[in-house]
């Protein structure tokens, strides 16, 4: 599983540089991070077991560990973000807000290749909405390929034509690493 600093600095970042960012959105983006990561360096950035749900995949520890900060200021993310209930035309949405800047402490917990990633995935969905970045989760083989409540493995985003992996080299990396 990933280090709580890191988990931290992946809020800041996300927090800091995509708008409209509520729960939904935030584990999309976290599922963003982890599998174009898989695709295209073989292993994931955070290690969580994923689940298919309705509104696709979930980082199945860290959504826990969100969920806890909407409840309780002793978080154990609560100096990193927090939760703001904002009004929307549908209902009110759980925005995740930064309690700081994304800074170089930050940088240093990510090997490039994340980094680099963190900001791809950052950019892509900065103006999408819960919606928009839900059905792009729903294009995804690792999601389509599943059923509601299963586990998602990562070597399914070999099945995905932008994946430079086959499911034998994720699944052996992931033993590596």
């Amino acid at each position: 599983m990933i280090p709580l600093p890191k988990l931290k600095a992946i809020l800041v970042y996300f927090a800091n540089n995509t708008e409209k960012l509520g729960k939904v959105k935030l584990m999309k983006l976290i599922y963003f991070l982890d599998f174009v990561h898989v695709k295209k360096y073989g292993r994931p950035v955070t290690f969580d077991n994923y689940v298919n749900i309705e509104h696709g995949p979930i980082p199945s520890t860290i959504k826990s560990l969100v969920d806890y900060l909407g409840e309780d200021i002793n978080s154990k993310l609560a100096d990193a973000v927090y939760i703001k209930k904002v009004p929307t035309r549908k209902k009110a949405m759980d925005k995740i807000v930064p309690r700081r800047e994304f800074n170089k402490n930050d940088e240093r917990l990510f090997s490039k290749s994340e980094l680099e990633v963190l900001k791809e995935v950052a950019k892509r969905f900065k103006n999408a909405n819960s919606d928009q970045i839900e059905k792009a989760s729903h294009q995804e083989s690792p999601w389509k390929s599943t059923n509601y409540l299963d586990p998602i493995d990562y070597s399914l985003a070999s099945n995905d034509k932008d994946s430079k992996f086959s499911k034998e080299e994720i699944e052996l990396l992931l033993k590596t690493t």
